[in-house]
């Protein structure tokens, strides 16, 4: 008996470390460009030699352990495959010459450093970290309001509701050309026959617009159900002690919803940072800067992530590219951590 459980146990091990192995490899040369016949193979086998080995492992629970497993195990895959190895495999394309198909060469910080040396690219920064500042404070006040509206017991909140979200369901790409047109044909005359979008300023002043219009109704959904989480007897004890409006909404119904507040700023703030499709249709990056950094610049309306695609697809530099995606992840945790921190102190002051 305690032969077969050694030799099961023995088993489970090859197989468990083949399969690791297996998986390992199969990475390997897809970041290496080799292989390219066999690595599919590969990475299945060891996957089918990880799970034969979790289930003859000889263990009390090992079977409850495999369907735990086997339920998670999509969920995971998926998320690996689709964000941890391409984060790592980036990480490691952003020090190399690589060309989408290959790599020849390890560059180290060359790409980095070309990057930083690039006016275009540090306007693009300058311009996401302000369409960022300008939407996170705009959108949650308007959200908050169409909130406040729609829970106020007016007569056709159910209408109000579903006209404010609908832009959230139309696609940033067409949302762009809607209002593009409209820019362009319908406002047209109260400019002087000058396009909005022909300048850099009041292009910028556009994409708000349009971000706002289409995200508000999002937040507001979100407020919404904040607001009607705040418990009927406080407010009626509050109305009770004498307590107008605007000091129940800001001592009572703002810090009992600083939970929703915090939820809210943080999808603002993510979603403004990856803003890309409205910013490309809308005025696909253009806009001339007179002197930035001793330079003429035509991209005055291009942000980052805009920036990002032009560098790898349009200019067909991976590499570069690549590194400008690794500094944008490393900017977005950053100041997407340093916000919640921020929000849950002032939840606790709340």
């Amino acid at each position: 008996m305690g032969g077969n459980t050694a030799g099961k146990r023995l088993l489970a091990l090859i197989l468990l470390l083949g399969g690791a192995a297996l998986f390992i490899v199969s990475l390997v040369m897809d970041f290496m460009g080799n292989g390219f016949e066999w690595r599919g193979a590969m990475l299945i086998v060891g996957i089918v030699a990880i799970l034969v080995g979790m289930f003859i492992f000889p263990t009390i629970k090992h079977h409850r352990t495999i369907v735990y497993g086997v339920f998670l195990f999509p969920l995971l895959f998926t998320f690996a495959v689709t964000v941890i190895i391409p984060l790592v495999l980036g990480i490691g394309y952003s020090f190399t010459d690589w060309t989408g198909i290959k790599i020849t060469k390890v560059v180290g910080f060359e790409n980095y450093a070309k990057m930083f040396s690039d006016p275009a690219f540090i306007w693009s920064i300058l311009m996401t970290f302000l369409f960022v500042v300008a939407n996170m404070i705009l959108v949650n006040v308007i959200g908050f309001l169409l909130a406040l509206l729609c829970t106020s017991g007016l007569k056709g909140i159910g209408f109000f509701r579903a006209a404010y979200f609908l832009p959230n369901l139309i696609g940033g790409i067409v949302l762009g050309y809607i209002w593009q047109f409209i820019f362009n044909n319908v406002l047209i005359g109260l400019t002087n026959n000058i396009s909005l979008l022909a300048n850099t300023g009041t292009g910028m002043m556009c994409i708000v617009v349009v971000y706002i219009w289409q995200y508000a109704g999002y937040i507001m959904l979100i407020y919404i159900t904040g607001l009607t989480q705040v418990p009927e007897d406080v407010l009626e004890a509050a109305q009770i002690d004498g307590a107008n409006a605007r000091q129940t909404l800001f001592n009572i119904k703002i810090p009992m919803i600083a939970s929703t507040i915090t939820i809210c700023t943080f999808l603002t703030l993510t979603s403004a940072f990856k803003q890309f499709d409205v910013n490309m249709a809308l005025t696909n990056g253009t806009g001339s800067v007179a002197n930035f950094m001793g330079t003429y610049l035509s991209n005055g309306t291009q942000m980052l992530a805009l920036n990002i695609y032009q560098t790898a697809i349009a200019k067909n530099n991976y590499a570069l590219g690549q590194a400008k995606a690794v500094l944008f992840f490393v900017i977005l945790a950053v100041v997407s951590l340093i916000q919640v921190r921020i929000s849950n102190a002032k939840e606790v002051e709340m």
